[in-house]
């Protein structure tokens, strides 16, 4: 990110980086599944035959109780009749109704499809047993006005096994706590056109990270499912508490509309046209090379609000958004975590030795998710910097497209039109190679594949590769790594880093 706020520093008033929106999903593991939920049914002696008929009076108590918060704060208990309907506009506009600035504001009702359980029966062994299946039943939504979040949501599911779903957004946590310090700000939907001390606020976002999640998700359990303790009858058993989809955002202000207007268009052609599977995979923290068995895909849509153009991996993405007219908006969206990786010990073994093991949906990981999506965003802010070069084009082709000298040895000049020098530049610019540099022996992989199959071809080869980096470092596209064999590209480099298009970005803009 350093590389894209020096570029852009004259037309950069901040940036700020934190949680957007968030959900967090409450499960009791021993009900979710039949073994524990058999257990459960043993502990409080009902048989399966008469399973259904204790569901129906747990289920109808449960609302009961978690509809009777409302009630007694006559607070309003609506049923709708489509969980399409937008719960939040809806709670929005009787919250401002209603004039309502902290506490609970309503209580929504809706039948949707949920995980539950179903008694199955065998005509041949006439037998009947426990099965898990897709079933509907009334979801409970309660809407707040938090004193710390602002307006947010929960949702219980009225049916074993009970999950329930906290929603909220990091922004509207961050405008509570900027209200309390006494700073100025301009909120527009979910984001900040403008603060008035963006290091202060940065500060108050970093707050977030460390929140200590379970005893406030468990604080909200006791609300919307006050009867826990009675149904389970002292069959232990918590909730426990994941983070199942996370937003993380990188807002870039602008000092003006049309700063940011100048620059934008080069950055949604340069990510469509040039962003490779290879680099989204690299941005996304997966290694380009090596076997992958999945789908990349990069789309494009406009959007009321702006230009997104989104790079998707495994129900994992990376978005780049022009909100509000001034910001630039770089958005990390989690989904499915288990492919990153945390330094931690074994989940039944806490005191245990610490490994990198897969990052984990609980709360215990969310700091680890925090670091890996703004590393996230770090690399997308870094390849956009090397996009649109400010050095004129003229002046960049002509630094290149001379002889010059190294070590008082003449260099020809680069031909990025040639076949040799475009795949040269397409392989030195290759997305695995940002991090820790190429070889020779990598560059001779991709340039002469044919060349390997005896130790005198693979010299050649390696002598000709050396001759070309030779060419690249005399025109300062390259520097080589001290104390290594690997080389790297220089900010110049990136400036005419050929991509798979076959023609360097800087002369195909000509």
């Amino acid at each position: 990110m350093e590389a894209f706020i020096q570029k852009y520093r004259k037309d950069v008033t901040g940036v700020l980086s934190g949680w957007d929106r968030v959900r967090m999903r409450g499960m009791q593991r021993i009900l979710a599944n039949v073994g524990g939920m058999m257990s459960y049914l043993s502990h409080v002696g009902v048989w399966l035959k008469d399973f259904g008929a204790f569901v129906e009076r747990t289920c109808l108590a449960v609302r009961q109780a978690s509809e009777q918060a409302a009630r007694r704060l006559d607070r309003p208990v609506l049923y709708l009749s489509s969980s399409a309907v937008d719960k939040y506009e809806q709670a929005q506009t009787i919250a401002e109704q209603d004039r309502v600035q902290e506490g609970l504001v309503c209580v929504f009702s809706c039948v949707e499809p949920c995980q539950s359980y179903k008694v199955q029966s065998d005509r041949a062994s006439k037998t009947i047993s426990l099965q898990k299946a897709l079933r509907k039943c009334v979801h409970l939504y309660h809407y707040w006005r938090h004193k710390d979040f602002g307006l947010m949501h929960a949702r219980l599911q009225t049916w074993f096994p009970f999950t329930i779903e906290v929603c909220f957004n990091g922004r509207s946590w961050l405008a509570r706590q900027m209200d309390k310090q006494g700073l100025g700000y301009t909120q527009r939907d979910n984001c900040f056109s403008w603060l008035e001390d963006v290091s202060a606020s940065q500060k108050l976002m970093e707050e977030l990270r460390r929140f200590r999640w379970p005893a406030f998700l468990r604080s909200i359990a006791e609300q919307v499912h006050p009867l826990q303790k009675d149904i389970l009858r002292g069959f232990r058993t918590e909730y426990y508490w994941s983070m199942t989809e996370s937003e993380w955002a990188t807002d870039v202000m602008f000092d003006s509309p049309q700063a940011l207007a100048r620059v934008y268009p080069s950055f949604v052609e340069g990510a469509l046209t040039t962003f490779a599977s290879p680099d989204v995979m690299r941005f996304l923290g997966k290694k380009p090379s090596g076997p992958f068995k999945g789908e990349i895909v990069s789309s494009y849509l406009r959007r009321p609000e702006g230009v997104r153009v989104k790079h998707s991996v495994q129900g994992n993405s990376v978005k780049m958004y022009d909100k509000q007219g001034n910001l630039l908006r770089i958005e990390t969206t989690m989904n499915d975590p288990y492919s990153f990786k945390a330094y931690r010990p074994k989940e039944n073994d806490p005191e245990g030795p610490q490994q990198w093991r897969y990052l984990r949906k609980g709360v215990a990981d969310t700091q680890r998710r925090a670091e890996i999506c703004q590393g996230v965003n770090d690399r997308y802010l870094e390849a956009l910097a090397s996009l649109d070069s400010e050095v004129p084009l003229k002046q960049l082709v002509a630094s290149v497209c001379r002889p010059t000298r190294w070590k008082r040895r003449p260099v020809r000049a680069l031909q990025p039109w040639s076949v040799l020098d475009q795949e040269l530049l397409e392989v030195v610019g290759r997305g695995e190679y940002t991090l820790q540099g190429f070889r020779n022996r990598d560059v001779v992989a991709h340039l002469y594949p044919q060349a390997c199959r005896t130790r005198e071809e693979r010299h050649r080869a390696g002598a000709r590769v050396t001759r070309l980096l030779r060419l690249l470092r005399a025109h300062g596209l390259v520097r080589k790594i001290s104390g290594t064999r690997r080389y790297r590209l220089t900010a110049k480099g990136r400036d005419v880093d050929s991509r798979p298009t076959g023609f360097p970005l800087a002369f195909r803009r000509a």
